[in-house]
């Protein structure tokens, strides 16, 4: 399940890595590219930095590892990030240790449509900005959603299909570049999710992107 694009590390992977690392900067560029509140993201990814010691996190695609921004050291976190490229993944990794959370992250290269990893093995998936990059979508939630046990949460963002028309000529155009897959709107993508057990699923829709936060059913 690739895009053949991102098997590498394309120049638009290092824009975003540092619009997000430059929040004014970064921020003004969302607001005009996207019409989207980059302080959302850094919300989301946030949210990593409230979880227990020894929470095990999945984090995919991890890009350049921009969802770490939340991890903070002597955390205690088992935090595996993964991803089709070994060009992103040093890059998580080179971040990792500037961040001081070297010991806590786990890379590991992965295809998100057949993940690696137990049913429920995972107290928190994170997937920032990256549902839209796939060329299964639908089965990429499926994997995402296995691996999350019951109780734990999925945070995650995405370009969405149903954001109006003044977005469409940047969709069309990533398709064309090779760097997005079909989308996907924002009711199927809850659909997806509660297909795969993932209830109480909230999406806060700022732009062309979609957040969505939800909780996997016990069993």
């Amino acid at each position: 399940m690739r895009l053949m694009r991102w098997d590498a590390d394309p120049l638009w992977a290092s824009v975003y890595d540092w619009t997000v690392e430059h929040p004014i900067a970064g921020g003004m560029a969302w607001r005009v590219g996207v019409h989207s509140d980059l302080g959302l993201l850094y919300r989301a990814a946030g949210e990593t930095g409230l979880l227990e010691a020894g929470s095990r996190v999945l984090d995919v695609p991890c890009g350049g590892g921009v969802a770490l921004r939340g991890v903070w050291p002597g955390q205690g976190l088992d935090y595996v990030a993964t991803d089709i490229s070994p060009a992103m993944l040093e890059r998580t990794r080179a971040l990792a240790e500037r961040h001081g959370v070297a010991d806590q992250v786990t890379t590991t290269i992965a295809d998100v449509g057949d993940l690696p990893f137990d049913d429920g093995s995972f107290d928190r998936v994170v997937t920032l900005t990256g549902l839209h990059c796939f060329p299964d979508p639908a089965r990429a939630v499926a994997e995402l959603t296995r691996v999350l046990r019951p109780g734990g949460v999925l945070l995650g963002s995405a370009l969405l299909n149903d954001t109006g028309l003044r977005f469409e000529p940047m969709r069309r155009a990533g398709r064309l570049a090779g760097l997005m897959g079909p989308g996907c709107t924002g009711p199927e993508l809850v659909t997806w999710l509660g297909d795969g057990g993932v209830d109480d699923v909230r999406l806060t829709r700022s732009g062309a992107l979609g957040y969505v936060r939800g909780t996997k059913r016990d069993a």
